[in-house]
C-alpha cells in the first residue's frame, strides 16, 4: 500500500515538474518574442529618424536653389544632380528629389469649374501612351488623392500603379515644367513623339529653357505648332524620396513639399511610408 502511494506521490511530482517547466517554458518563448518585437520597434523608430534626417537634408538643398537668382527650376541645378548615399553606422540612406510639376496635373483639367481642352486631349494622349481605357475626371472633381480614381467604372490597383509615376494633384494653375518633364509626359504635348521628346528631355538634363517661347521655339519642335498653353519653366511643388536600408530592413519615406510663393519657406504638404516593391521585399 505504501509503495503504491509512493509511486502516486512520484507521479504527481513528475507531473507538477512538467507543467511548471511548461510554464516556464512558455514564459521564456513570450518573454523572446517581447524582446524581438522591442527590437523591430525601435530599429522601426531608428529608421524613421534617419529618414527624417534625409528630409531635411533635401529641404537644405531646394532652399539653397530657391535663394539663387534663377527664375527657373531645372535639371541642371544641384537640388536635381545630387541623388547621394549616405552611410550612418550600420544604415544606408538614399535621397531623391522629384519636381511634382514635371507631371501631369489631374488638377488642370478643371478651370472654374470648365473642362480645359488643351490640357483634357493631352490626358487622353497620356492615357493612349500608358495603354489604359478613356476615363472621365470632370465625375471626380478636385483631386486630393489618386485614389479618388477609384470612383471611376474599371479603375483598379493596376491602373492606380500606371498612373502613379506620372501624374500629381497640384492646385489648378500649376504650369507643367517642361524643363523637368520626363519623355512619357512630353509626349502627351500635341504631335510630339516619342524620339522628339526623348531629344528634349536629353536637351533638358543639360540646358533648361528660359521660358516657355524658347521650348516651343526649339528646333526639334519646328513646324509642331505647339501650343504654350498650361506650360511652364518653373515649379514650387517637389517630393523627397528617403529611403533607409539597415540590414534586411528598408524603409522608404515620402515628403510632398511646396514653396510659399512670399516667403520663400518651404512647407511641408504631407508625409507617407511608401510601400515597398516585390524586389525590395526582404527575404
Amino acid at each position: 500500500m505504501r509503495r503504491h502511494q509512493r509511486g502516486i506521490a512520484l507521479i504527481s511530482v513528475l507531473l507538477v515538474m512538467s507543467l511548471a517547466l511548461l510554464i516556464a517554458s512558455g514564459l521564456l518563448r513570450s518573454h523572446r518574442l517581447s524582446l524581438h518585437s522591442s527590437g523591430q520597434a525601435l530599429q522601426h523608430i531608428q529608421m524613421r529618424q534617419l529618414a527624417v534626417a534625409g528630409e531635411s537634408w533635401a529641404l537644405l538643398r531646394l532652399r539653397d536653389a530657391a535663394q539663387g537668382s534663377q527664375k527657373t527650376v531645372d535639371l541642371t541645378q544641384d537640388w536635381a544632380r545630387m541623388t547621394p548615399d549616405f552611410d550612418v553606422e550600420d544604415a544606408q540612406i538614399r535621397v531623391d528629389i522629384e519636381d511634382l510639376a514635371g507631371r501631369f496635373n489631374l488638377n488642370a483639367l478643371l478651370t472654374q469649374g470648365q473642362i480645359d481642352q488643351v490640357t483634357l486631349n493631352r490626358w487622353a494622349r497620356l492615357l493612349e501612351v500608358l495603354d489604359l481605357p478613356p476615363l472621365q475626371l470632370a465625375q471626380v472633381g478636385a483631386f486630393r488623392e489618386l485614389s479618388q480614381l477609384r470612383l471611376l467604372p474599371g479603375v483598379d490597383a493596376h491602373v492606380l500603379r500606371q498612373l502613379e509615376p506620372w501624374v500629381a494633384m497640384l492646385p489648378g494653375h500649376a504650369t507643367l515644367n517642361v524643363n523637368t518633364a520626363p519623355t512619357l509626359v512630353l509626349r502627351t504635348l500635341d504631335d510630339v513623339d516619342a524620339t522628339t521628346a526623348a531629344a528634349l528631355v536629353r536637351q533638358a538634363s543639360t540646358t533648361g529653357w528660359a521660358s516657355v517661347q524658347a521650348f516651343t521655339q526649339d528646333p526639334r519642335l519646328s513646324g509642331a505648332g505647339l501650343s504654350s498653353h498650361g506650360l511652364g519653366t518653373g515649379s514650387r511643388w517637389f517630393r523627397i524620396t528617403v529611403q533607409v536600408t539597415q540590414g534586411q530592413r528598408q524603409l522608404r519615406l515620402a515628403t510632398e513639399v511646396e514653396r510659399d510663393a512670399d516667403t520663400h519657406q518651404f512647407n511641408v504638404l504631407q508625409r507617407r511610408l511608401l510601400p515597398l516593391t516585390a524586389h525590395e521585399m526582404p527575404r
